[in-house]
């Protein structure tokens, strides 16, 4: 759209929203950026009209009917799109170059992790990002839930939240580890095992408040530390079977060919990290549904803090390797969920998880889509959240220029809206 043309809609805009009864009462404004990102495509002419909390009509002006009192907002060079979703975080964590994760779990008190969290959940909301799936507390129990209460009560600003609580993992896999046998310190989630013990604590977790359940797959507990998977099929069958019960989706941390191959077959929702994938277990995944949430900055991050130079040294074999399996599942047509890991680095940069995507190989309308509509539909909020749609809640973010053509725009956050209400 020329700049022409946005200022005849503008003047067109403003000469309806006056012609209208002043007939209302409630909280209303009509947005009119340059583009709508509606969780699907880049449109042009369009406006957008908030009513209370709730996107209360999309469209061409013409065709929106604005209440009287009304306030327009015009943004010439701004996108619209809905508010982000962050596939991956851990709020209660900050970035391991500052404190190790074992540091983290062992010295930090649940008091100070739970205001690092709030700080967090501020920084994320003001990046754009008005829901986060937190998927694990490591090691400070249910903490997590009370974050996202206070946010929902309105005690501290955030986004909304979908979290984990505790995660699950098999006994001996775990850390912090490496201490003496008479030694007993706090692990980083909770261990359980068999279908009986596995069965108890998935549904002790979603007593807690939990709204998704999280397993580890596999982890470094191989000869060597190498990754291994941890649990059989058939006790992570239980634990989908248990968790569906109640209405709740399983997400699995899985690194190893087999251990996501297991998770896959006992239908969990998301696979983590996904490193070593091949492209036949890619196939199963897309067979079945499961969508990959790859956190490619959290990789990144931590190679950085362990001396590579970005863009100076040669690419470690793990991003070389990262790239190829990355590759390999969109060859296979899996679902890309957006999630970085955010909180291995610093929260309000998870914008940096969405420039990986593009570098590895997405177009950036897909990525895009990923972290709104796309999360949306993974998640099970799409009646909520995800798109620029009437009738869904009025979670948006405005940046300035239009991030189909350079992805890095999302960083250019204008505006934040969460439920109708500017909070950035």
């Amino acid at each position: 759209m020329s700049t022409s043309a946005f200022r005849t809609l503008f003047l067109v805009v403003l000469a309806c929203s006056a012609t209208v009864a002043r007939t209302q009462e409630n909280s209303c404004s009509l947005l009119v950026p340059r583009y709508v990102f509606d969780g699907t495509d880049l449109l042009s002419d369009r406006v957008v009209l908030i009513v209370n909390d709730t996107i209360a009509a999309v469209g061409p002006v013409a065709e929106v009917s604005v209440p009287g009192g009304c306030a327009v907002q015009a943004f010439p060079e701004g996108t619209l799109l809905p508010g982000m979703i962050e596939g991956h975080a851990h709020l209660l964590l900050h970035p391991y170059n500052e404190t190790s994760w074992n540091d983290q779990v062992l010295r930090e008190s649940h008091a100070e992790r739970a205001i690092r969290g709030g700080v967090h959940a501020r920084e994320s909301l003001r990046a754009g990002f008005t829901t986060v799936r937190d998927l694990g507390s490591e090691g400070a129990g249910y903490t997590d839930v009370g974050l996202k209460q206070a946010i929902e009560k309105g005690v501290i600003p955030g986004p909304r939240m979908i979290v984990a609580g505790r995660a699950i993992v098999a006994t001996g896999s775990y850390g912090p580890a490496g201490f003496a046998d008479h030694v007993a310190v706090p692990l980083g989630a909770e261990p359980a095992d068999g279908n009986e013990g596995l069965t108890r604590v998935v549904r002790d977790q979603i007593g807690h408040g939990a709204d998704v359940i999280k397993v580890y797959a596999d982890y470094r507990w191989g000869p060597e530390r190498t990754a291994r998977p941890t649990f059989t099929q058939e006790e992570l069958e239980t634990i989908v079977r248990v968790a569906e019960s109640s209405g709740r989706r399983v997400v699995a941390h899985a690194a190893t060919a087999e251990g996501m191959r297991r998770a896959t077959l006992a239908g969990v929702s998301t696979i983590e990290h996904g490193d070593g994938g091949t492209p036949e277990v890619f196939a199963l995944m897309a067979e079945r549904g499961v969508a990959l949430c790859p956190t490619l900055a959290a990789g990144d991050a931590i190679l950085q803090y362990g001396g590579w130079r970005k863009g100076v040294d040669p690419e470690p074999d793990r991003i070389v390797g990262k790239r190829r399996s990355f590759a390999d599942a969109l060859a296979a047509g899996v679902t890309i969920v957006a999630g970085g890991d955010v909180g291995v680095f610093p929260h309000g940069d998870n914008v940096r998880e969405l420039e990986l995507m593009v570098d590895y190989g997405m177009e950036p309308v897909e990525v895009l889509r990923s972290v709104t509509s796309g999360n949306a539909e993974v998640f099970g909020i799409r009646d909520r959240v995800g798109r620029v749609q009437a009738g869904l809640l009025a979670d948006l973010v405005l940046v300035n220029g239009n991030p189909t053509e350079n992805i890095s725009v999302l960083r250019e956050v204008l505006l934040v809206w969460k439920g109708g209400r500017i909070v950035k």
